[in-house]
């Protein structure tokens, strides 16, 4: 694999960290590569906990590649879900009978914040970490269907708030919000999702199967909620008006590591 680097080393407990320059972009090669370590987790008898990193302190996944080769994208293959290979990465994230947790440091956006939804657990770093759902902004319905996610986990006002609003948060409002489950200090971040991820680790994957099981039966959404997000997404992404809106991002420095990027909450609203 090129953007994800897998350790196994501890048979129980594996730990992900994307790595794909310039800024950690979603592309089709990454749903290919997140889809065969879905496969991997789906059937390795010993791993219970998969960790999700970056290897860049500003971006956890920064969002879907506006300029990635629709034609590619649209051919893809449906995944063993029956889904779009995107959505069936994030459906089946959220049933894989392993526990998932995103150790978010840097940007989680769009496709990015859908990822770390699907996981069973988000941890973020009070100083670095910011989420959020930045479509609306630019004339487009999100397509992973983080609404349903959203209002699950914050209610229906606060779910509007950030899928409408189109704005960054931070990680202590995301906590507040119930967008993650903690926002811890930078320095503290790793070491406590290493000593959850070793506990999980520690016991019987019997138990953690069949609980997790149960846990997804009660506050899942049904896999059927998905696809017409995703069809509205590309309905609206390919209108005038958010073309326009994308490329005035794009040459003002969106997908580089520019203040767009780190800043693009506010730079959606001016664009």
């Amino acid at each position: 694999m090129t953007q994800l680097r897998i350790d196994r080393k501890n048979p129980s407990l594996w730990n992900v960290t994307f790595d794909n320059p310039p800024i950690n972009l979603i592309d089709p090669d990454t749903i290919i590569e997140l889809q065969s370590l879905l496969t991997e987790l789906t059937v390795d008898a010993d791993v219970k906990v998969v960790v999700f990193r970056s290897a860049d302190p500003d971006f956890f996944l920064a969002h879907w590649d506006v300029l990635a080769d629709k034609r590619r994208t649209a051919a893809m293959p449906a995944g063993p879900s029956g889904l779009h290979p995107w959505l069936d990465v994030l459906v089946r994230i959220a049933r894989a009978p392993v526990v998932s947790i995103a150790e978010i440091r840097g940007r989680a956006r769009g496709a990015g914040s859908e990822f770390a939804l699907a996981c069973d657990m988000r941890f973020a770093s009070l100083e670095r970490a910011i989420l959020g759902q930045f479509e609306v902004g630019v004339g487009a319905v999100p397509g992973g269907n983080p609404m349903v996610r959203l209002t699950g986990l914050m209610g229906r006002g606060r779910a509007m708030e950030v899928v409408l609003g189109a704005d960054d948060f931070s990680g202590a409002l995301a906590e507040r919000y119930g967008y993650v489950n903690r926002a811890l200090p930078d320095g503290e971040l790793a070491d406590f999702v290493d000593g959850l991820a070793r506990r999980l680790a520690g016991f019987e994957k019997h138990a953690i199967v069949h609980a997790k099981a149960l846990l997804d039966l009660a506050s899942l959404p049904p896999d059927a909620a998905f696809p017409p997000a995703l069809t509205a997404f590309f309905e609206s992404a390919s209108r005038p008006g958010a073309q326009e809106r994308v490329g005035s991002l794009l040459a003002r420095g969106l997908q580089q590591r520019t203040c767009v990027e780190l800043s693009l909450g506010k730079a959606v609203a001016e664009a």
